[in-house]
């Protein structure tokens, strides 16, 4: 079963916004960092996502990506899998290369350098959502894991009782929760609904560098490879460093997307539009494509277009 939203992972707003800047200006290497580790590790949740779809369950609620706060703290869950008495909090590494344990200390092999300790950060989250439930009034067991997601990763001198899950354990895993999942109640899709609810659109902790609008390079940017695309006809733009090709229309309405997301304080507006995509000379063309495609909103001239409510 799942619940929308949350049913699947979603890029935090802190990587969109990262995505987005990546080819527009030059960022730290701090920032360069930071934009690699969270699309590293997006895509290790999208991995167990896929898993998760190719052994589906009707008797469980799946949800991922919830920023919660407890007592003025904030914490991620990466994905959270109610079954009937247990919810499964899931802690999704995307982490690659070997690694090693010497007591409660985590050290990559090698160059002997000590990592923040994944289990620290589980054992924080699931004390912090336990007082959730608790003020909730929902008495179920919490079971939290370390999900090791990427084939490339090897723990050396892991006692049996770490709440971890290995690459070669995972489906085995999916498969037992699907075995051992029953039918569930109104009180399930009440408890995750309600913490959805409870979710952050932002965090208060986000590291993103400061930017204007006139710094920004312009252009659209190709969704495969990040370069900026060219026009080869009229309703065609192509990405001269990968190939990628995509409609006009495509092209325009995610830079608006964009726009709005770097810039949600600021109209979106034919002339604005025009100089953001740049390549499409056309200011009529722009028109056009958003008029199409969003609410014109009609203030003499000062109109400006919304996004269309679904």
């Amino acid at each position: 079963m799942t619940i929308i939203p949350h049913n699947k992972p979603m890029p935090p707003k802190e990587l969109q916004i990262l995505t987005s800047l990546h080819p527009r200006m030059k960022l730290s290497t701090t920032e360069k960092q930071n934009y690699e580790n969270l699309h590293k590790g997006f895509l290790g949740e999208l991995k167990f996502y896929d898993l998760l779809c190719n052994h589906p369950s009707t008797n469980q609620i799946t949800l991922f990506d919830l920023l919660l706060e407890s007592n003025n703290t904030e914490f991620q869950i990466d994905s959270l899998i109610i079954n009937q008495n247990t919810i499964f909090s899931l802690e999704i590494k995307n982490f690659e290369g070997d690694f090693y344990l010497e007591g409660d200390k985590w050290y990559v092999v090698g160059s002997g350098k000590e990592i923040r300790s994944p289990l620290l950060q589980l054992q924080r989250t699931e004390y912090l959502f336990k007082q959730i439930l608790q003020k909730l009034h929902v008495n179920m067991t919490i079971k939290p894991y370390i999900i090791f997601i990427n084939d490339d990763f090897t723990l050396y001198q892991a006692p049996i009782a770490l709440p971890a899950i290995f690459p070669t354990q995972v489906k085995r895993f999916i498969n037992k929760l699907n075995a051992n999942s029953r039918k569930l109640t109104a009180h399930h899709t009440k408890l995750a609904k309600k913490l959805i609810s409870m979710h952050l659109e932002e965090s208060a902790h986000s590291r993103l560098p400061s930017y204007e609008y006139h710094q920004l390079q312009k252009g659209i940017t190709c969704r495969t490879c990040s370069e900026f695309l060219s026009p080869i006809n009229k309703i065609k733009l192509k990405c001269q460093g990968c190939g990628y090709e995509e409609a006009v229309d495509y092209g325009v309405m995610r830079s608006v997307a964009e726009f709005n997301l770097l810039f949600p304080n600021k109209k979106i507006t034919t002339s604005q539009i025009h100089e953001w995509c740049v390549v499409i000379s056309s200011k009529r063309r722009i028109r056009e494509i958003l008029l199409r495609h969003m609410t014109l909103i009609r203030n003499g001239r000062y109109s400006y277009y919304v996004f269309k409510k679904i």
